[in-house]
């Protein structure tokens, strides 16, 4: 709360309308298009032309090795490795679709499987969850190996879907103490599947989180195996 709306609480009962009234200061105008497409002030990460913004996990430096495709989605090249964003970020809103391959190829976590990685080390999973058993810490939409998803708004095998997440960034102070845990808000498909998800520290996939201090990371998509077949299009973020 701002220091002006905290004198008006702390004094006496207002008689006119105009003593709660802010005017400042004025919220920047942001521009706005159609549902899904970038807000004025957003950083577009995946534009349906390149893969500029992004750049190989394994090779610093090296290009992003995916495979770029006609309509500018972008699919896992199986056995490439990762790849991450140039920039590094913290507290964000992202937009990002992706789809499994419309005939499955496997069953459980081999299922459509990748991953978004936020400042590098905390994942939202991405898995054909439609019709496919496995540990709910590890369907669509969970926080992975630490919150399920609150439902399954998962889409049919083959079919474009879309998260859109709100993540905080952790805080430590200077002697290296966690101060303030990271947090996502997590809708899938227009359903609130994360709703202030606290995240204890690093989503591990053998293992406890882990707490290290860091700063600012990239965001990361997952070559989980060599059978993902999953796809990506309009990528986007604003940073908060």
């Amino acid at each position: 709360m701002q220091e002006k709306e905290l004198a008006a609480y702390e004094s006496e009962e207002p008689t006119d309308p105009k003593d709660t009234e802010l005017w400042e200061p004025v919220p920047e105008k942001v521009s706005t298009g159609e549902p899904g497409t970038p807000p004025g002030d957003a950083i577009v990460l995946l534009n349906g032309k390149d893969l500029e913004a992004w750049e190989s996990a394994k090779e610093e430096g090296a290009p992003a090795p995916w495979i770029l495709n006609d309509d500018g989605s972008v699919t896992v090249k199986d056995g490439s490795g990762n790849i991450k964003t140039k920039q590094e970020f913290g507290d964000i809103q992202l937009h990002i679709e992706w789809k499994n391959p419309e005939e499955p190829r496997n069953d459980g976590q081999n299922r459509g499987n990748s991953g978004i990685f936020l400042q590098g080390l905390y994942e939202i999973q991405v898995l054909d969850s439609y019709d496919n058993s496995t540990y709910v810490n590890g369907q669509a939409g969970a926080i992975y190996k630490q919150h399920p998803p609150l439902v399954n708004a998962s889409k049919p095998s083959g079919e474009w879907q879309t998260y859109d997440i709100i993540y905080h960034a952790p805080e430590w102070d200077a002697a290296g103490n966690k101060t303030q845990p990271a947090t996502m808000t997590v809708l899938h498909n227009g359903v609130l599947i994360q709703d202030h998800a606290v995240i204890e520290g690093t989503t591990e996939y053998i293992g406890w989180p882990k707490n290290n201090p860091h700063g600012k990371g990239p965001i990361i998509l997952q070559d989980h195996n060599d059978n993902s077949g999953v796809s990506y299009r309009n990528i986007w973020l604003r940073e908060l």
